[in-house]
C-alpha cells in the first residue's frame, strides 16, 4: 500500500467523521427549525389572527348584504372583534417603531 493511499483513505475517514458530528451536532441543537415561541413565530401567528378575523368579517358583511343571514348581533360582534384586533396590532406596531427608534438614538 502506497503512502498516497493511506493518505486518501485518512482524508475520507475525516470527511465521513466530520459529516457524522455535523449530523449529531445538528439533532442535538436542533439546527434548521424555528424555535418555538420566538418573537417571530409570534408576530406571524398574531398577524395571521387579525387576517383571519378581518376576512370573517369581510365574509359576514357580505351574507348580511345579500340576504343569506339577518343576525345582526353576530354581525355587529365580528365587527367589533375586528376593529379592536386592528386598533390593538396598530398600538403594538407604534409601539415597537417607538423602542426601535430609542434603541437608535442609543450611543455606542
Amino acid at each position: 500500500m502506497s503512502i498516497r493511499n493511506v493518505a486518501m483513505q485518512a482524508y475520507t475517514n475525516a470527511i465521513q467523521n466530520q459529516q457524522k458530528f455535523d449530523k449529531k451536532f445538528d439533532k442535538t441543537m436542533d439546527l434548521h427549525k424555528p424555535e418555538p415561541n420566538s418573537f417571530a413565530e409570534t408576530m406571524t401567528n398574531s398577524i395571521q389572527g387579525v387576517n383571519d378575523l378581518q376576512g370573517q368579517k369581510k365574509q359576514m358583511i357580505e351574507e348580511f348584504a345579500s340576504g343569506k343571514t339577518q343576525n345582526v348581533h353576530e354581525l355587529m360582534i365580528s365587527m367589533q372583534k375586528a376593529s379592536v384586533a386592528m386598533t390593538m396590532t396598530s398600538t403594538v406596531r407604534t409601539k415597537v417603531m417607538t423602542a426601535y427608534q430609542e434603541v437608535m438614538k442609543m450611543p455606542f
